[in-house]
């Protein structure tokens, strides 16, 4: 637990709500005092969603610090019971109230008493984990609970479907581009003859958990969420599951590949007939995705010799890095992620990449490393395309966080064969080609005309710009102006200057000239 103005990754309780509020019928309440319950506001403000189950905040404040929370938290439980009537009431803490240290555990089994819901409190640390490893133990936390609860009082079906099947684990709430993947996921194995069993916890029902061990095999599209669960139902109901995320056409066809081979174990175990996909992946790669012939076009050649950064969840990062250099050929000087509790398997999936891996947290170290490197483009989160505006160059979005114009209304997933298309897009309209940033330069059209002179870490020496410098800098064209600037001040601190003029720039461009 560390102080910030900036996270990656949020605190635990937001995880835990996100997974929660994704159920359906499952209702939440937060003990936290005012200040950590704006989940509500960022969901309704950023989820194109028409309706959803807002969290309940039981409020820390004075009276409550004078003789303590249990009262008022297990009348909000009861409230809420009584009020909406859902299958299920998770109370979480936040990193803030945990600080009192009292028996929640305590608090639930008060209002089990009177509560026809269930109750159960997040079994999370909220000052070890983050928010994406406190989802992943959420959703974990309450598919065990009902299993074990439908295997006591014999209920669970141990019968696998009559037609290949699989559970879709890790679509939730708030997730990048999560419910346009979703649909994607569910075209996939059905064109492949897989029938959906259950998508969790987006859109799940409670009452249906019981039945997630029919499925065949369980698809974990997502490292961050949903790893724990598939591990679960693997460890105690020997249901395998595959990790792969299918994105961009080399992973898709090993997605689909992967797919098949469970399927044919399990076709050989009950004397089914076997199944070939490699019609279907050869079919979808010729004429759904167009990525494939794209990459060969001469479009995609002009961006032969450019260089990109990238920064983003593991998952998402290690994925685009693969497109890149395998499918696309543009160099990637360096790939990143912020998934610190992942960072082995990261290391493994971009070794012999990229240039240089960069795990980290702090969002400064990601700017000024991708300062030093200057790439042609930054594929990141919502904080790479800030950092991207201020040294001018250009950001496409990759992974979450994100602002709210990455939660599109339109089709646009990341994942299956039309993500490919929509990834290929992307990395091509992220690029500036040629005279194309001169182009708008000369003839209107950037959003931003001035190049931003302050350094991007408070550890860096601070050199001043004067205005008459500054001027001059935005007339040389964008697509140098960048390495300009930079080569300016480099020449300034290795001389001791600490305020850049034009005569400045004219030493620095006679001294630093072949």
């Amino acid at each position: 637990m560390k102080l910030a103005y900036w996270m990656y990754a949020g605190p635990a309780h937001i995880g835990t709500l996100r997974v929660a509020s994704s159920f359906r019928n499952v209702h939440a309440i937060m003990h936290a005092p005012l200040g950590d319950d704006y989940f509500n506001v960022m969901r309704s403000t950023s989820e194109r969603e028409r309706d959803f189950t807002p969290v309940t905040a039981s409020v820390v404040d004075r009276h409550v610090l004078a003789r303590g929370s249990q009262e008022k938290v297990v009348n909000n439980i009861s409230r809420k019971d009584e009020e909406q009537n859902p299958d299920l009431i998770v109370l979480t803490p936040t990193c803030t109230s945990s600080i009192l240290q009292e028996d929640l555990q305590n608090f639930v089994d008060r209002a089990s008493l009177s509560s026809e819901s269930d109750v159960i409190p997040a079994d999370v640390n909220h000052y070890r984990v983050n928010e994406l490893q406190a989802a992943d133990r959420t959703l974990e936390q309450i598919t065990r609970f009902y299993l074990d609860r439908s295997r006591k009082q014999n209920t669970l079906d141990r019968s696998v479907t009559n037609i290949p099947s699989a559970n879709i684990i890790g679509i939730f709430t708030l997730g990048f581009h999560n419910q346009h993947d979703c649909r994607e996921l569910k075209r996939l194995p059905r064109e492949s003859g897989i029938a959906v069993n259950q998508v969790i916890p987006e859109g799940g029902s409670l009452k249906y958990l019981k039945d997630l061990s029919r499925a065949w095999f369980n698809t974990v599209p997502y490292r961050e969420v949903g790893l724990m669960t598939a591990t679960l139902l693997e460890e105690e109901y020997g249901m395998p599951y595959i990790s792969i995320t299918p994105m961009g056409i080399s992973n898709t066809a090993d997605f689909i590949a992967q797919i098949g081979k469970l399927v044919n174990m399990w076709a050989s175990a009950i004397s089914e007939k076997k199944l070939n996909y490699d019609l279907y992946v050869d079919n979808q790669t010729k004429f759904v995705s167009q990525a494939a012939w794209f990459s060969k076009s001469i479009d995609c050649q002009n961006l032969a010799g450019k260089e990109a950064a990238i920064f983003g969840d593991a998952t998402h990062a290690a994925s685009i890095t693969k497109i890149l250099v395998k499918e696309m050929g543009i160099r990637v000087t360096c790939s990143g992620t912020y998934c610190k509790h992942d960072a082995e398997w990261f290391n493994e999936q971009v070794q012999g990449l990229c240039d240089e891996v960069l795990i980290t947290e702090d969002h400064t170290e990601v700017g000024d490393t991708t300062a030093r490197i200057e790439p042609s483009a930054i594929f990141g989160t919502q904080m790479e395309r800030h950092i991207g505006k201020r040294i001018d160059i250009p950001c496409g979005v990759i992974s979450s966080p994100v602002h709210i114009q990455n939660f599109p209304l339109g089709y646009r997933p990341f994942l299956g064969y039309e993500g490919t298309n929509q990834i290929a897009d992307l990395v091509y309209n992220s690029f500036n080609l040629g005279m194309e940033d001169h182009s708008l330069d000369v003839f209107g059209g950037h959003d931003t005309k001035e190049i931003s002179a302050k350094p991007l870490s408070t550890n860096r020496k601070n050199i001043n710009w004067t205005p008459e410098a500054e001027s001059e800098l935005n007339k040389i064209p964008g697509f140098v102006r960048g390495k300009i600037k930079k080569n300016t001040e480099s020449f300034a601190i290795q001389n001791n200057i600490s305020e850049i003029t034009i005569d400045v720039t004219y030493m620095a461009k006679e001294k630093l000239s072949p």
